[in-house]
């Protein structure tokens, strides 16, 4: 999955793309290099805090000029927001998922309207503050459960869930570790996993590093991830991980 953040601030790449034949250009380039999913959003979450809030115009806005011919482009395109009502109009533009960064605890439109269209919706671990004194395994593990239970209230098939552990999000650098250690943990659930590790603040707590330049990182986390259970991994630079990901695979299957 290529990230594409039509944000002016997102952590690693703000502002690169808000320019839409840029962002445009960006989506042409990942499909090119492998990505099978496009994840687009423009609202940042700024895993660590940070964020400021976009009200639905705004988001719709930003997503107009762009949206369409990305996904004209034929690979599905998941539209990651907190708002049912801009998942909605992503949708009827021709989204194919909803990624939903509050696992369908925030917005109480979001599971009703996802059940109504009968489309997959990834469903990601959050929290509103880091607390490094909790075991953030079982607090994600009980967050999953409750959501599986709106999910099922509101009627939506469970072959039509991801879940996320939400690296990054409402947690401690090292916690973030540890949820990527524990990762085969979360297929109790018998569901797809995501993994979104790519350029996060974690890899800066082992090595000293800038976003752009926590490729190598990236790329330890989402492997280590992929022999753990991880059916999705999303990411910023697709080429890179593509590669990994194919040779992994390759040494894997001559065994």
């Amino acid at each position: 999955m290529g990230v594409l953040n039509v944000t002016p601030d997102s952590f690693s790449d703000g502002g690169q793309f808000i320019e839409p034949r840029a962002a445009i250009g960006h989506a042409r380039e990942m499909v090119a290099d492998g990505a099978d999913i496009l994840d687009i959003g423009a609202e940042s979450t700024r895993p660590y805090g940070g964020m400021q809030p976009v009200c639905a115009t705004d988001e719709r806005a930003r997503l107009a000029p762009v949206l369409g011919a990305v996904i004209k482009l034929g690979v599905p395109v998941s539209i990651d927001t907190l708002k049912a009502t801009i998942a909605a109009w992503a949708l009827d533009e021709g989204a194919a998922v909803v990624n939903d960064v509050w696992g369908l605890q925030r917005d109480p439109h979001m599971a009703s309207l996802i059940a109504k269209r009968r489309v997959p919706v990834i469903v990601m671990h959050n929290r509103d503050t880091a607390d490094p004194n909790i075991d953030i395994v079982s607090d994600a593990l009980t967050f999953f459960a409750r959501s599986l239970e709106i999910a099922a209230q509101a009627g939506i098939s469970r072959d039509n869930i991801v879940i996320d552990p939400g690296i990054g999000f409402g947690k401690t650098p090292e916690q973030s570790i540890v949820c990527i250690a524990r990762l085969a943990e979360f297929k109790k659930f018998g569901l797809p996993i995501l993994l979104g590790a790519s350029r996060k603040k974690f890899i800066n707590s082992v090595v000293s590093s800038q976003p752009q330049e926590r490729i190598g990182g990236s790329l330890a986390a989402h492997l280590f991830g992929v022999e753990n259970g991880a059916a999705i991994v999303r990411v910023h630079d697709v080429k890179e991980t593509v590669q990994a990901l194919r040779v992994h695979a390759a040494i894997r299957n001559a065994q």
